[in-house]
């Protein structure tokens, strides 16, 4: 029986600092509704998706910023998307800044199943920007001083058995551009990457090297790369556009384990590309042209299997 899964990646257009929550999270249950309308099984949602990318503005009032945080998963802020997307028997990544109940702050993702149940969940490790801002800089990229470097590793998990119980993985953002970090899922046997990100469209740590077009390439590139060295389907998911005079760049993609996008966003405002994919496409990969298989190179694999603690794939 073949394994396929559809998936959509949801786009969102910028969200400006003073949008209220209520009609950042109405955007998104619209993009739910259209995915699903078109069959989508899962959702890709970006980086930080119920707010602006407050990591740009220097805050230093911390009950302000505490205002950009969620405290739990769900919470009244957006309990409506995970009733809504349970109604609808369609599953989701969401990207949000994350504000532990001991006060660590984490750039963070979950994968949410068709039941509305949290599968699996992810804390951005690689962090851009600097803790202190830049002098002169009207938009800065304060990452580390906002959030904590997140500290679960790179977990693998199953999804549900209505997805064929993919074997599941997540990223944020500048994660996706490390390829340790897919390496570390790849060593687990992953087949389905999701991850979102917010990135700039223009050198965020200042200087005029890179400019929108080269960061949405590189984008691109990182997807398609490691998807196919990881053998796995990939869908990475921007908001886009520019918030509040900053810009974004756009470009989400879904790419399969060849490495060859099969759906990519046209354009920087909300948006829905679909996918339909066979996650058994990842076998030609995993079995012949990479063979992750530790047991038939143990002598290259087994130190790097127990420096990550993750299982060889059988």
């Amino acid at each position: 029986m073949p394994r396929i899964l559809t998936l959509a990646g949801a786009q969102t257009g910028p969200i400006q600092r003073a949008d209220s929550r209520r009609h950042t999270l109405d955007r998104l249950i619209a993009l739910l509704e259209d995915a699903a309308r078109q069959g989508a099984q899962m959702v890709v949602f970006p980086e930080l998706a119920l707010t602006t990318f407050f990591p740009r503005w220097f805050i230093p009032n911390t009950q302000e910023l505490d205002t950009w945080f969620e405290r739990a998963m769900p919470n009244p802020n957006c309990q409506a998307l995970f009733d809504r997307a349970r109604e609808l028997r369609v599953g989701f990544y969401l990207g949000y800044a994350e504000l532990t109940e001991d006060g660590h702050r984490f750039n963070t993702a979950i994968t949410v199943g068709p039941d509305g149940e949290i599968l699996g969940k992810y804390r951005k490790v690689h962090l851009p920007g600097s803790v202190e801002p830049r002098e002169g800089s009207r938009f800065q990229q304060l990452e580390k001083r906002y959030f904590e470097y997140g500290d679960m590793g790179f977990p693998a998990f199953r999804g549900p058995a209505e997805w064929h119980r993919p074997v599941m993985g997540m990223l944020i953002c500048n994660d996706r551009r490390w390829p340790e970090a897919w390496r570390c899922y790849g060593l687990q046997g992953v087949e389905l990457m999701v991850m979102g990100y917010n990135s700039a469209a223009y050198d965020p740590n200042g200087g005029s090297t890179e400019n929108e077009d080269i960061r949405t390439f590189h984008s691109t590139l990182a997807a398609q790369s490691n998807a196919y060295m990881n053998a796995t389907w990939a869908v990475s998911v921007a908001k886009a556009g520019n918030e509040d005079g900053s810009g974004l760049i756009g470009g989400s993609v879904i790419v399969n384990p060849d490495g060859v996008v099969v759906a990519q966003a046209k354009t920087l405002g909300d948006e829905v590309v679909m996918a339909e994919c066979d996650l058994d496409a990842c076998l030609q990969g995993k079995e012949k042209m990479f063979n992750f298989a530790a047991h038939r190179r143990p002598e290259h694999y087994r130190r790097i299997v127990e420096q990550v603690g993750a299982e060889p794939p059988a």
